[in-house]
């Protein structure tokens, strides 16, 4: 089971940016590579620390966390910059900026080149009912800029491989030491050499690639999902971006989502509402059998325990809720119009509720509690 990321942080649910930057720090300061040579524990926790303040300092990310939990991005799938598919250069290039000055980037003893990572690229993925409901595996094309065949980069002379260019300015307070992007470079550290003719100006090509993407189950409208490492090359040592998944829900036919619970219109007859009737329900997977008792009112909701949407949190699934609606016949022959007027003085047929029969609105009431 998955740590849980505050805690992995040593911080509340209700720490503001600062404090959530300022423990990934300590932590990251920690157990830091160049702190700890060939300690594989303290790699793992310096990878699980990244992974949280990934999250947690996205308000958006942290949103659906609180929400979701780890599944909200990770799922069975890797998503959602899961420490499982992020790498140390993932890190500096990401969260470089935070270790300060103290540290440079993974093996590089302080002070190395941070890798430039290519742009990310968005997709749609249209999901139906029952693969949110039993979660699935989709293969969708992309088109991904990759750095040409034969494409060779040389150290960039400006910045010379660093990515960045420092530039001392003279203020009140003496000189002051910044670092910024090289602009030769685009922080690569490299520029181009040499480039076959199909390749851009930067030596870049655009190749279909089938990507695999497992979805877990319980996946909303909206949401999105990230793979690692499947988005754009950027020219030279690069890290590629991501590929983000944004799920869209495709409309059952017939059936309703609400959350995890499942809504379902049945209409019967007069007939098989005064007698009883065994009748086939549409569910997420396949027909359900269902019994109505004799006399079953209108607006009666029927609830099937479990045969809902699962949980992505993994916590059990959402309920089938059937809704009894008794057609009234528009049309009557004269013997039908006639057999229900001669009913209009038939105790049998006048409106007598039970204590028990609950109103419109505490059956709403129970539908939402």
């Amino acid at each position: 089971m998955k740590k849980d990321f505050y805690e992995i942080l040593g911080i509340s649910k209700n720490a503001d940016a600062a404090e959530i930057k300022k423990a990934y720090r300590k932590s990251a300061l920690k157990y830091h590579p160049d702190k700890n040579p060939g300690d594989k524990e303290a790699e793992e926790n310096f990878k699980l620390a990244a992974e949280a303040y990934e999250v947690l300092s996205d308000p958006n990310k942290k949103a659906k966390y609180d929400q979701y939990g780890h599944q909200a991005f990770d799922g069975s799938g890797g998503f959602g910059g899961g420490h499982g598919g992020m790498n140390m250069d993932d890190i500096f290039s990401q969260f470089g900026d935070i270790f300060g000055g103290g540290f440079g980037g993974f093996g590089g003893g302080g002070g190395g080149p941070r890798r430039a990572k290519g742009s990310n690229l968005r997709i749609k993925v249209k999901l139906t009912l029952e693969e949110i409901a039993n979660g699935v595996e989709k293969k969708v094309k992309v088109k991904r800029k990759v750095q040409a065949k034969g494409v060779t980069y040389k150290t960039c002379s400006t910045c010379n491989g660093q990515g960045q260019v420092m530039r001392v300015t003279n203020t009140i307070l003496g000189r002051m030491q910044s670092a910024s992007t090289c602009p030769t470079c685009g922080g690569s550290g490299q520029i181009l050499d040499k480039k076959p003719s199909e390749a851009d100006g930067q030596g870049m090509v655009v190749e279909d690639e089938t990507v695999s993407i497992k979805i877990p189950a319980g996946v909303v409208d909206g949401m999105q999902l990230k793979v690692s490492n499947k988005g754009n090359d950027a020219p030279g040592n690069s890290i590629p971006g991501d590929l983000i998944v944004v799920i869209e829900e495709v409309e059952h036919e017939f059936l309703k989502r609400e959350g995890e619970n499942i809504h379902f219109d049945l209409y019967i007859s007069f007939p098989e509402a005064v007698l009883g009737a065994s009748k086939d329900i549409e569910a997420i997977n396949g027909k359900v059998r269902i019994k109505l008792e004799e006399g079953i009112q209108s607006g009666k909701i029927l609830r099937l325990k479990g045969k809902g949407i699962p949980s992505i949190n993994g916590y059990g699934s959402g309920d089938l809720l059937v809704h009894v609606n008794v057609w009234t016949p528009k049309t009557l022959n004269k013997e039908q119009k006639q057999f229900f007027e001669n009913a209009l003085n038939d105790e049998h047929f006048a409106p007598n509720p039970e204590k028990s029969e609950k109103s419109f609105f505490e059956k709403v009431k129970d539908m939402f509690s």
